[in-house]
């Protein structure tokens, strides 16, 4: 395990709300279990999850990203692959909403080393609330 600091910028364009960035830095671990490599790191008040911790699982040209603790609830899970489809829920403290994810882009350069990014283009629909395109940019610093 490695530990390593990330840049992580976040881009949010919603049809009713306009458009909201953030960029945060944070301190995080960096893992390789069994060919894959793994990024953990703990939301702040910044992204809007605070007490939340996301594992993002980078393999094969896709990006699975998990987050769970205390400001996820039962936890969020979303899968990235560039040109697909992704359905789940997204958990609320008033009870999970349907979720679906277009991803548009995805990449990830990231090394067992520590070096390298992550970039991900994805439109978002959270039934009845909001629909948008965000950008999610990664840098290991």
């Amino acid at each position: 395990m490695k530990e390593v600091m990330i840049r992580i910028k976040g881009k949010q364009v919603s049809r009713d709300a306009g458009e909201d960035e953030m960029e945060f830095v944070t301190e995080g671990k960096l893992y390789l279990r069994k060919g894959t490599v793994y990024l953990v790191y703990d939301e702040t008040e910044l992204s809007g999850v605070p007490g939340c911790r996301t594992r993002l699982r980078l393999r094969d040209g896709e990006i699975q990203m998990k987050r769970f603790g205390e400001g996820a609830g039962i936890g969020t899970e979303i899968l990235f692959e560039q040109g697909k489809r992704y359905t789940g829920y997204y958990d609320t403290p008033f009870g999970p909403i349907p979720l679906e994810v277009l991803t548009n882009y995805v990449r990830s350069s990231i090394t067992e080393e520590g070096a390298g990014g992550i970039d991900i283009d994805y439109e978002i629909s959270l039934k009845g609330l909001m629909e948008g395109r965000n950008t999610l940019n990664i840098t290991l610093m």
